[in-house]
Order: structure tokens, then C-alpha cells, then sequence
């Protein structure tokens, strides 16, 4: 998920993320059932293998960044599984996986882990699930190598951050002028959108995600369960070095299915750029979820789980 304490440690400091390097896997990767380490581009990776034995791999991109998958696996796990292959990847410096040493961090590097994976698979193409800052990493693989994305699926979709963050001072100017005038003073010169709307402070961001507070416990009690925790480390060198800029722009590469599921009270990632997005897609369609936050797959697990599985394995 793309929340407060990600951001603001990412704004604290500008670092370039080295290009990515030829790939060092020290054993095969493996797609048998059950957890896996390998390492690719010096890092040690970790991900879990689950449902079906067969079919095209479907890997889950995590938020944050730097949040880790167990939150989704625990909830839309269950319903996915039985129906499709699925992959829970923790991204480097996210969840089990290693933080690197040198903080070699950068979305190419993101994307060449992702890829040098697949390669050490042995499989042809996969299929993408990305929430929230996932959303971008799936939406630059398949742009990169769109000859291997079979679909993509983006929840809470973030094509454009810079616009997503535009549209939350609009709202934020609505519900509280004061604050909002607070938030335009303490914009850094250089940040992206129109206001800081961090600067409105926790309950504000928090209450863009989570329509109810219960979610919000769910999420962070599962995020740290078993000790793990998001430490800021991957969201600051990422955020220090122009995510908040981000925009995708190379929506034509994007000649596979795409499926886009957006919560109408998540207003973190609003559903506004989410809609350009599909309406610049070659072929894309979109869900809208009314009453659903940022973690609609913790919200209604049942009903995510039924259309993904309907768009990926009809």
C-alpha cells in the first residue's frame, strides 16, 4: 500500500538506485508447492508456491512499498488457490526477502527480478496481480515484456501518482480548508502534486484508505505478524528518487487482457486516473467496488476472489 509512513520516509531522502545486474541464482528456482529462496541480481528472494500444481504462474506484486504479500495471501488466498497457480512474491527489501546492502533499489531492478525469475521458472509467460504500488511494478513488466504477461490484474491501481496525489488536495480542500492551506505551506519545492497532503496528517491518510477502522486493524495486525514489518527502507530510495512523479506512459505495449478493481471509497488511489488508464488500454475493462477501500480483498475476499478467478481462469 502506498501509506503515510512509506511516503514521508521516502521524502526524507534523494537516492539513485544502481542499474540492474546479470542475474545470480544460486539454486534453480523452483515453482513445487511451498516456500522458496533464490537469489537474483545479488539479492536473496523469497516467495511461496500455492493452489494449483499446474498452469501459467500467477504472481502477486505487493504494495507499500516494501509491505510484503501475506496480507493478501491470507485473505484472498482462500478463494484463488483452488482455481489458479498462484506465486507470493516478496519484493527485495519487502517481507522474508533480503534488504540489500548497497540499497539497490530502482523500478528497472524491480522489473528484472521479476523477469529473471520467470526465466529460472523454465516457463514462457505469467500473469500479474499488482495492489496499489505492485499496480506499477505490473504495469512496467508488462510494458517491458509484454510477449510474457499472459494478463494483469491491478487493484487499487496507481498510473498516475502525481494525479492520484492532485486529486487528494481536492478533496482535502474540500473537508478542511484549514488543514488543506496548512498542507500547500508545507509542499517541499520540489514534490510533485499541488499540496502535501501528508501534511494533514495520519487520521486523514489513513481514513483514504480504510472506509472502516476494522480493515485497517486486519491489515496492520497481519502485515506484522510473525515479526515482519515494512521498514521504509525500499519506499525511501524509490520515492527519493521521482516515484512520486510517476505516470505510465506506454499504454499501447499493453496488448494482453488487463483487469482493473477499484474501491469508490478508496481515495489513496482514486479511481479517476484509474478509469484513463483502462479507457487508453488496448484491452482493459474495469470493476468498481462502491464502499471499498484500498484493501477490497480484505473487505469483500469472497467477491475479489470470484472475479479474478472469472478473468483468468473462465
Amino acid at each position: 500500500m502506498l501509506n503515510l509512513r512509506s511516503l514521508l520516509v521516502g521524502l526524507c531522502a534523494v537516492l539513485l538506485s544502481p542499474a540492474p545486474v546479470t542475474a545470480q541464482v544460486a539454486d534453480p528456482a523452483s515453482l513445487s508447492p511451498g516456500e522458496h529462496h533464490t537469489v537474483v541480481n545479488g539479492v536473496r528472494l523469497w516467495y511461496r508456491v500455492a493452489g494449483r500444481p499446474e498452469g501459467t504462474p500467477v504472481v502477486f506484486l505487493h504494495g507499500g512499498p516494501g509491505q510484503g504479500g501475506q496480507t493478501f495471501a491470507r485473505f484472498a488466498g482462500p478463494g484463488l488457490e483452488p482455481h489458479l497457480r498462484m506465486v507470493y512474491l516478496d519484493q527485495r527489501g519487502s517481507g522474508r526477502s533480503e534488504r540489500p546492502w548497497n540499497d539497490a533499489y530502482s523500478l528497472d531492478l524491480l522489473v528484472d527480478d521479476l523477469e529473471q525469475l520467470r526465466r529460472a521458472w523454465g516457463v514462457e509467460k505469467i500473469t500479474l496481480v499488482g495492489h496499489s504500488f505492485g499496480t506499477i511494478l505490473a504495469l512496467e513488466y508488462a510494458a517491458e515484456h509484454p510477449e510474457r504477461t499472459e494478463r494483469v490484474v491491478l487493484t487499487a491501481a496507481v498510473p498516475d501518482l502525481q494525479g492520484a496525489l492532485d486529486l487528494q488536495c481536492v478533496r482535502l480542500e474540500r473537508l478542511d480548508p484549514t488543514t488543506y492551506a496548512r498542507a500547500v505551506a508545507e509542499r517541499p519545492e520540489d514534490f510533485a502534486a499541488r499540496c502535501n497532503p501528508f501534511a494533514a496528517g495520519r487520521a486523514f491518510v489513513d481514513g483514504a484508505m480504510y472506509p472502516d477502522p476494522a480493515t485497517m486493524a486486519l491489515v496492520d495486525a497481519t502485515d506484522s505478524a510473525d515479526g515482519l514489518s515494512n521498514t521504509g527502507e525500499i519506499g525511501r530510495v524509490l520515492f527519493g528518487g521521482g516515484l512520486m512523479r510517476y505516470r505510465f506512459d506506454r499504454h499501447a505495449r499493453l496488448t494482453m487482457p488487463v483487469l482493473v478493481i477499484a474501491g469508490l471509497a478508496d481515495f489513496q488511489t482514486v479511481v479517476e486516473p484509474q478509469r484513463d488508464l483502462v479507457a487508453a488500454l488496448p484491452d482493459a475493462r474495469i470493476l468498481e467496488y462502491p464502499d471499498r477501500g484500498h484493501f477490497m480483498f480484505v473487505e469483500d475476499p469472497a467477491r475479489f476472489a470470484a472475479d479474478v478467478v472469472g478473468f483468468l481462469a473462465p
